[in-house]
């Protein structure tokens, strides 16, 4: 591996960060909330100590290895969460810099699980980054760059694979990945500046309408206020957010084919979509009529959290409209069941992904055949597409992955001190950037309460879900850093 070629693309990355920093520094600026002095040394930092990594590392073109690639876009996350982490802990919003940095791997990760014991009473600029992190992280800080950047077209299929593995099954929009990306980061601007007018429309004030379309396309879920968007009070701002977490958690690879295709027929025919869309009203439906039954809810009470929440966790966005962490035992079961499914591949979400759950059931529903045809060819297919060996065993390693992960870090936040619930589904609600889970965790909670070692290990799990494991995990193999 080439690290001079590494760090050269990796000093661009952290002069991105520093210029995305200049949004909530002008911003403090202008509305004088006291802590422009806390973005102004990471500012510094990054666009004099990028540009000095970049100069004294320049090299002509190199096309990056699929190593090399891995460890750009993990390095990428950690250094921008390193950096990131700067302005809350300057500024006072946390009294530790792992708790600054766990802040900031939420932020960029779309995790949303958070160390502020009190929200609002943050200076509004350092709640402003917290959302420009999310946004940013959504649609992937590689991809941004693979965008804006010819420099980074060599080797930046490898990039994007090691940043959203699986996320398109190999299937090119475009003939250029740079192309590619940038109408996919288009389509995501687009519809966040389009959800920014339906809230103000809705009635939100300029600085809550910004920060809910910063969080809400990214599926991350950081919102302004301490009550989420309980604070709000407001049915249209619900059915708003609602509608277009539900967008989000669609493969943006289909929006490409209907907006610039004129395909429309791409969205209705795929299978993923259609059982994303199916979980989605099974789901809301079981829930509103647990909520309807054992709560005393109204109808229209019942439907309202019922669909708003079902959205909110199968996206792995995190926004509470209420405090589902008193819901019926049935109700809570189906929200952390959803925390593991998650929404479709190619979607700003976090989980498994829901085209993983199908292939599984077929794997699986292939295995029981050959229990009694073992002589039987049976294929495994998707919108009548075979999948490869490759692709089943690729998906079927992630899956187990996914669980030892989760069965070790649910161990270690057990033997932290943490009760089941709060241990088991804070692990959950990290692998999976959802954010709030139950318990100590749960939507009115928050982290500020676990001990350094169980902060690590979430930072961590929020990493590898982000990366959708695979990416990280190989990290740890001594072969992969065995020079040739």
């Amino acid at each position: 591996m080439k690290f001079r070629v590494i760090l050269h693309h990796l000093s661009l990355i952290i002069i991105g960060v520093g210029i995305a920093m200049l949004i909530p520094m002008m911003f403090s600026l202008i509305s004088g909330d006291g802590a422009a002095t806390s973005f102004a040394g990471p500012v510094a930092f990054c666009l004099a100590g990028g540009a000095t990594a970049r100069l004294l590392t320049a090299t002509k073109g190199h096309r990056l290895s699929t190593r090399e690639a891995i460890l750009l876009v993990a390095g990428g996350w950690v250094f921008a969460s390193s950096v990131g982490a700067l302005p809350y802990y300057l500024s006072g919003a946390v009294p530790t810099y792992i708790d600054a940095y766990f802040e900031a791997m939420s932020g960029f990760t779309t995790t949303g699980a958070t160390v502020f014991t009190s929200i609002e009473t943050q200076h509004q600029s350092i709640l402003l980054w917290r959302s420009v992190t999310q946004w940013l992280g959504g649609m992937g800080i590689i991809m941004l760059f693979v965008a804006l950047f010819p420099v980074l077209g060599l080797g930046s299929a490898h990039l994007i694979e090691a940043e959203m593995p699986g996320s398109q099954h190999g299937e090119r929009l475009t003939a250029r990945i740079r192309d590619s990306a940038k109408a996919l980061w288009l389509i995501y601007l687009g519809m966040t500046i389009t959800l920014y007018v339906l809230l103000r429309f809705a009635g939100l004030m300029p600085f809550d309408a910004v920060n809910i379309s910063l969080t809400t396309m990214p599926t991350g879920g950081f919102a302004p206020t301490d009550l989420s968007i309980t604070s709000y009070n407001n049915i249209w701002v619900e059915i708003i957010v609602t509608v277009f977490m539900v967008l989000a958690g669609v493969n943006f690879g289909l929006y490409y084919f209907l907006f610039y295709k004129r395909r429309p027929s791409y969205l209705f025919k795929n299978t993923e979509f259609r059982v994303y869309i199916a979980i989605l009203i099974f789901s809301g439906t079981i829930i509103s009529l647990n909520l309807l039954g054992q709560m005393g809810m109204s109808p229209g009470e019942a439907f309202r959290y019922g669909t708003f929440q079902i959205a909110s966790i199968m996206t792995t966005t995190g926004f509470a409209s209420t405090n589902f962490d008193v819901w019926p035992t049935f109700s809570k079961a189906i929200l952390l069941v959803l925390m593991v499914i998650g929404a479709c591949a190619g979607s700003t979400t976090g989980a498994l992904k829901v085209i993983r759950i199908v292939v599984l059931f077929k794997y699986i529903h292939r295995r029981l055949l050959m229990v009694f045809k073992p002589n039987t060819v049976i294929p495994i297919k998707v919108d009548e597409n075979t999948l490869p060996d490759n692709i089943i065993s690729r998906i079927i390693s992630l899956t187990l992955l996914y669980v030892i992960l989760a069965a070790a870090g649910f161990m270690v936040m057990s033997a932290i001190g943490l009760e089941p619930i709060t241990a088991f589904s804070s692990v959950l609600a990290c692998i999976g950037n959802v954010g709030p889970g139950f318990g100590g965790v749960g939507a009115i909670e928050n982290y500020a309460f676990i001990p350094l070692v169980g902060k690590s290990v979430l930072i961590l799990l929020m990493l590898a879900g982000r990366l959708e494991i695979l990416t990280i995990m190989v990290l740890f193999m001594p072969s992969f850093w065995r020079w040739r």
